[in-house]
């Protein structure tokens, strides 16, 4: 089965659809699926659901698709360092699911497992908890949360081979892996597609079974927040 792919355009054609849920990768500005956000928003497809830890800055990441309003809803444990989420989101103009960081990974995990549900702490007495089954297990309580299984996920890898097993670095891996597994179809982009063989598979973070269609290309790799101290006087 052909998975290289010449362009996100080409990687993407016949998967986008109006109202759909797309899992997302990339954790702050770190291993953001950039070259296919770019493509959905060429597409012009909108109502979207997405699962994604937070949603890029205002002109990076989904951010650019909350700029042209095909974002319906986010699920995300994060809303800082993009002004225009937060106030489509106090102006109700958005609809946002707010998971915790953990809780999130699992779901995606979980989906990707073929799980449709499990039981966690996490969120217990807070808004989090409200409208959730609520259960006891050894004198504790826990929370009902359902796994994600979303029609398409999008994610970025450092290096892969022909057949999609995969790589990612450092803070790429977070959400990344998780992402991938739970989509119907994952489609991935990287920065360097290697021969079948070529890898190491003590190194393979993401069996190639996961992924369905594979791009390469150059990537902006901004940094969010860039912080330097003052060069000491001499």
């Amino acid at each position: 089965m052909k998975k290289v792919y010449g362009s996100a355009a080409e990687a993407l054609d016949g998967l986008l659809k109006d109202g759909m849920v797309i899992a997302s990768g990339g954790f702050g500005l770190c291993g953001i699926p950039e070259l296919l956000l770019e493509a959905i928003r060429a597409s012009g497809v909108k109502d979207l659901t997405f699962a994604s830890n937070n949603a890029g800055v205002d002109d990076f990441g989904i951010g650019i698709l909350l700029q042209t309003r095909q974002v319906r809803k986010m699920i995300s444990s994060y809303v800082g360092e993009n002004a225009e989420f937060m106030r489509q989101y106090l102006s109700g103009e958005l609809e946002l699911e707010f998971t915790p960081q953990g809780t999130l990974a699992e779901r995606m995990r979980a989906g990707g497992a073929g799980i449709p549900g499990f039981y966690t702490r996490t969120g217990v007495g807070t808004v989090i908890a409200e409208g959730k089954e609520h259960k006891d297990f050894g004198g504790e309580t826990y929370i009902l949360e359902r796994g994600i299984f979303a029609d398409l996920a999008i994610v970025k890898a450092w290096k892969a081979d022909e057949s999609g097993n995969a790589i990612f670095r450092k803070t790429a891996r977070n959400f990344n892996p998780p992402a991938a597994m739970c989509g119907r179809v994952c489609v991935m982009e990287v920065e360097e597609i290697v021969p079948v063989g070529s890898l190491d598979p003590d190194h393979v973070h993401l069996p190639g079974i996961y992924v369905h269609r594979l791009i390469q290309g150059q990537h902006e790799k901004r940094i969010e927040q860039r912080t330097v101290r003052k060069r000491e006087e001499a």
